[in-house]
């Protein structure tokens, strides 16, 4: 009990059985119109019997313009929240706590779909790794946003989950206003920090106006966004400055938590840290080749012998030190968690107890939020319980299990994890069990 891995945390409106979070991470586990399914339950209670405190949803889009591809549940209509519900329910059996990330992929998402060409963002610029189209949002269509974000958070208390997430990291919607690289706005929602936290702002106070200030509502921020980590010509982006003074506004609006992340961008060296993953993105990246206009020369440089090399040596001198992936977050959590009264998550590779406890300890967060390490080993925090401090057969954070995510079921791919590619096939296909129809 002395552990302070498994110290409750409360917030102002729960409290959450121990210190670690399952973070935002899921497949194409859906239907095609945005209504869920079976597979999606499956997996989630994959981590909640694997005894993790609260699980993070996945991406999930607000707008169906705002999803980042087909096949993810989303919340855009009433219709959607008895699934949500029947969710909930299933996590809740094993003590688990159950937080909607309420999303908008703007100008990034990796397949339209066939509802829209362009995605909506702070700018009419495409993003500069894979060239998707965009156009800038008129401040009627932000005030839409703003309300569809609202009614998001509606759904999902009426479906008797535990709170909500905004996605203000990675790139998404919200980063794309927040972040000094991205948004040339020269309105009321660009410029200045404060003018380019106003739809973020706005979002808060329109979820508190719709739901109150008794359900649990946390935001996702890239602390740093390291814009420029494949560029030299594009600018840095937000600093830990700026973020502080962002969360400290939203502190003041009644935000209970900060989840802090990195980059301004998806993949991004820094998140998912790790191996750049060629062999597998050769063979999946091929479904986004009509989605951006960078997109199919991307695909032909991977294929290249030396060109694929390059992009290789551009990530790893990007991302840094492979023996600094685990907790690569935490100075950046420390100095949020300095800068407001309300607990502070870190994401960033963790799998190891002793760095848990020792962030903890140190107060740099006070919980941690974990993704491939639990794709590899969903009951880790049981390992952790049974006084197991580093998991047997860990995540080698080779990012394969994200590189194969657009086009096969989410799971680890890493072969050298398992006795057999046999192995490794069946354990992604538990995804399945049960299935939608007995």
């Amino acid at each position: 009990m002395s552990d302070p891995i498994f110290q409750p945390l409360t917030f102002r409106n729960l409290t959450v059985k121990n210190r670690i979070f399952r973070s935002n991470v899921s497949g194409r586990f859906d239907n095609y119109d945005g209504s869920g399914t079976q597979t999606r339950i499956n997996w989630e209670v994959k981590f909640a019997r694997g005894g993790v405190g609260a699980i993070i949803s996945s991406f999930v889009p607000v707008t169906i313009r705002g999803r980042i591809m087909p096949n993810y549940a989303t919340i855009d209509t009433d219709a959607r929240i008895p699934f949500w519900r029947k969710l909930g329910t299933q996590v809740h059996k094993h003590d688990c706590k159950y937080i909607l990330q309420l999303s908008h992929s703007g100008r990034q998402r990796d397949v339209p779909g066939i509802e829209y060409d362009k995605g909506l963002s702070s700018t009419n610029k495409k993003d500069p790794l894979h060239g998707f189209e965009c156009e800038r949002m008129t401040v009627e269509q932000i005030q839409e946003t703003v309300e569809a974000f609202a009614e998001g958070a509606r759904r999902a208390r009426e479906a008797g989950l535990d709170g909500v997430e905004l996605h203000g990291a990675n790139g998404y919607l919200i980063t794309q206003f927040l972040s000094s690289a991205i948004n040339d706005r020269t309105d009321e929602y660009g410029g200045t920090l404060k003018n380019r936290a106003r739809f973020l702002l706005d979002i808060v106070r329109a979820i508190r106006a719709k739901v109150g200030r008794d359900f649990h509502l946390q935001v996702k921020i890239s602390v740093t966004d390291h814009n420029d980590a494949f560029s030299r010509t594009a600018g840095a982006g937000n600093t830990i400055r700026d973020t502080r003074k962002v969360c400290q506004m939203l502190e003041a609006e009644g935000v209970d938590a900060i989840h802090a992340s990195t980059g301004s961008f998806f993949p991004h060296p820094k998140n998912p840290a790790g191996e750049f993953p060629i062999e597998e993105l050769v063979k999946t990246y091929d479904t986004l080749i009509s989605s951006g206009l960078l997109t199919l020369r991307n695909f032909l440089l991977l294929r290249g012998r030396v060109t694929g090399k390059l992009f290789t040596r551009r990530w790893d001198r990007a991302r840094g030190d492979f023996d600094k992936i685990q907790g690569m977050n935490l100075p950046d959590a420390r100095k949020i968690k300095q800068s407001v009264g309300i607990p502070v998550l870190c994401t960033g590779g963790f799998q190891d107890a002793p760095v848990i406890r020792k962030a903890l300890e140190r107060g740099s967060c006070d919980a941690v939020s974990i993704a491939r390490p639990l794709i590899a080993n969903n009951d880790l925090v049981k390992m952790f319980a049974s006084g197991v401090d580093s998991p047997p057969v860990p995540c080698t954070y080779c990012n394969k299990c994200l590189a194969n995510a657009p086009e096969n079921p989410l799971g680890c791919y890493e072969e050298s994890r398992f006795g057999s590619r046999e192995e490794m096939v069946h354990e992604i296909m538990t995804v399945f069990d049960p299935p939608p129809f007995r």
